[in-house]
């Protein structure tokens, strides 16, 4: 009886091993689609960005370091998007570094993305970088500033900042009656358009014999930074300065403060100033009279034309030759055009959109 029970037990043993194979056999095509659904979860984004799916285009647009300007930018290229449809990857890096660019744009590139609009940490070290990317099929595009010459960027969309520059100490000389003691207010030094602007506010100065820079200071990366120093500078020369001039956000910002201080505190010394940018510190300073006027730069078709001309690009345009800058143009504000200067602005946006084919690009 016992052997019986045994037998019967493994017989038992043998039919529930038999049925467990069975249904493993029939679970295992269930299991197997397992690797073709992540494939679906990472394509799935592709169905929303129809350039992607049309010609691979994966565009980013990359800044080197958190700046107001950069803000700004980014509504152009927000616009490009809501225009197009075409998702942007968009990343702010941490520093002006070119080691920190470089680490981030080669993980980005390595994860498939293929073209990039970009203001470079360096002028010259960006080029490095651009070598290594463009040979493989890589669509560069620098916005803001541009690098060194030769590069392998395809354009550099950006304002003529040495122009920009001039007319500004231009506009600042006019105003102190084509005499007196500039102090000159420089940003980021590390940032390439730092030296195109010093250079361009020297020039100038150069030809008017009784116009002198009394003193620079620079290396500013914050308004704090800058309210501090512009500060500094003010108290160590308020007896002798006539003007002052700020190429950067911040210290234009800044400049617009200390004066403002100045003059609620009963300073009586005139002293004129123009800045960049369109900051409401700024252009409340202009409509109070503490400040003459500012550089009215595009940044949102710094950011709005990089993006459509990486997008012709991946359709198949090319460059034309010596059509490397694109000017996105600036205008200057003043208490007279205060309520005007925008329209201006974005009319040279929508000119320059109408241009890019005949007079940027070919295929």
């Amino acid at each position: 009886m016992k052997r019986h029970q045994v037998t019967l037990y493994s017989l038992v043993v043998v039919v529930l091993l038999i049925m467990t194979a069975a249904l493993a056999a029939c679970a295992a095509p269930v299991a197997a689609p397992a690797a073709p659904a992540a494939e679906q979860a990472t394509e799935a984004p592709a169905a929303e960005q129809p350039a992607a799916a049309a010609g691979d285009f994966k565009p980013v647009w990359y800044a080197p370091a958190p700046h107001p300007y950069f803000e700004e930018v980014r509504k152009g290229v927000e616009a490009f998007e809501a225009d197009t449809g075409i998702a942007i990857e968009k990343q702010i890096g941490p520093d002006w570094n070119q080691d920190s660019q470089n680490q981030r744009m080669e993980a980005l590139a390595a994860q498939g993305f293929n073209a990039f609009a970009v203001y470079p940490a360096d002028a010259v070290g960006s080029n490095g970088l651009y070598e290594q990317l463009t040979p493989n099929g890589i669509n560069i595009i620098n916005f803001g500033t541009s690098t060194a010459q030769p590069t392998t960027a395809s354009f550099a969309v950006a304002t003529d900042v040495k122009a920009a520059a001039k007319r500004a100490a231009e506009e600042l000389i006019t105003a102190m009656g084509g005499k007196g003691n500039i102090i000159n207010v420089l940003e980021v030094l590390e940032d390439p358009n730092t030296v195109l602007r010093k250079q361009g506010i020297e020039e100038v100065v150069a030809e008017y014999p009784d116009v002198t820079i009394i003193q620079e200071i620079g290396d500013i990366g914050t308004v704090e930074e800058a309210v501090q120093k512009v500060g500094d500078v003010l108290s160590a020369n308020i007896d002798k300065v006539d003007g002052i001039i700020a190429t950067g956000y911040t210290p234009s910002v800044a400049i617009a403060q200390v004066l403002g201080e100045y003059k609620d505190n009963g300073g009586d010394r005139t002293i004129h100033a123009v800045g960049i940018d369109t900051d409401e510190v700024v252009m409340q300073a202009i409509k109070d009279g503490i400040m003459d006027g500012t550089i009215v730069q595009n940044p949102y078709g710094h950011g709005y034309l990089s993006m459509l001309l990486l997008q012709y690009l991946s359709e198949g345009y090319k460059p034309k030759a010596d059509a490397y800058f694109v000017d996105a143009g600036f205008a200057f504000a003043t208490q007279e055009n205060l309520e005007t200067y925008n329209d201006d602005i974005l009319a040279v946006t929508d000119q320059i959109k109408a241009e890019l084919l005949d007079k940027y690009l070919e295929k």
